[in-house]
């Protein structure tokens, strides 16, 4: 599969608001086209290429870091309301079906809390494949040596570092754990847990799991792999998540 063609299906996978976050790769690669491939490009042409790249790292970063932030806020916001639950549960009085009702609430919100999170890694995985790909382009047009240099100032980059955010993920598994489902029959408990999930597969669950595969695809080996590959990415490795794998191939790009 040609990696326009898969970056675009990744976007269309993602939170419809983020859609004019990513990297504007068929632009970059018409003004890619756009250079002579016969003799060096001019220092006008580089410096206008350049700047247009620089334009579209600071989009990146900028959105990277105002979601990071934002997910740090309600990831605190969810541990303190998974502690008044349990705060209730040991209280006396309260009704059970009120505690259950909290409860289903809680684990919906960790189930799209943590979908949002790895869409937000899948968007730096591929705008960091993007921006290593456009490069090469580059590269073999021009016989410029662009791509080293600004690679390794991209890793430098809070998308590229996403280790806050990947922490965050894998507590996720932890909250779910912390707060299991609490209707007094199995049976029901598995049925709600279903429900909450199919709900949840409907708006992001099953783009994060689609995103997670390829992720792991991705940063295990790639085309980009070398010294400017994606660092290798652990992720949460659950029943809950093997469970809903698609059954389609993570497909190769060119």
């Amino acid at each position: 599969m040609k990696f326009g063609k898969w970056l675009k299906k990744q976007i269309e996978q993602s939170l419809p608001e983020w859609r004019e976050q990513f990297l504007r790769y068929k632009e970059l690669k018409r003004r890619v086209n756009a250079v002579s491939g016969c003799c060096p490009p001019s220092l006008a042409e580089e410096a206008e290429f350049v700047a247009t790249l620089d334009a579209e790292i600071d989009k990146i970063n900028a959105f990277f870091i105002e979601q990071e932030e934002e997910f740090v806020i309600r990831h605190r916001e969810l541990q303190e309301d998974i502690k008044r639950a349990l705060d209730r549960k040991a209280a006396a009085g309260v009704p059970a079906a009120q505690h259950e009702a909290e409860v289903a609430a809680i684990r919906r919100d960790i189930v799209n809390f943590h979908g949002e999170m790895v869409l937000l890694l899948n968007y730096s995985s591929i705008n960091y494949i993007g921006l290593a790909k456009i490069l090469k382009k580059y590269d073999k047009r021009t016989g410029a040596v662009l791509l080293l240099p600004v690679i390794a100032t991209v890793q430098e980059q809070p998308f590229y570092k996403t280790e806050t955010v990947s922490q965050m993920v894998r507590e996720c598994e932890a909250m779910l754990e912390a707060v299991p489902p609490t209707a007094p029959e199995g049976q029901v408990a598995a049925r709600r847990d279903c429900e909450a999930l199919a709900v949840a597969e409907q708006s992001i669950f099953r783009n994060t799991v689609a995103a997670l595969l390829i992720m792991q695809d991705v940063r295990a080996g790639s085309s980009t792999e070398g010294r400017h590959s994606l660092p290798p990415l652990t992720l949460p490795d659950s029943d809950w998540l093997r469970s809903f794998q698609p059954p389609s191939p993570i497909p190769i790009f060119q």
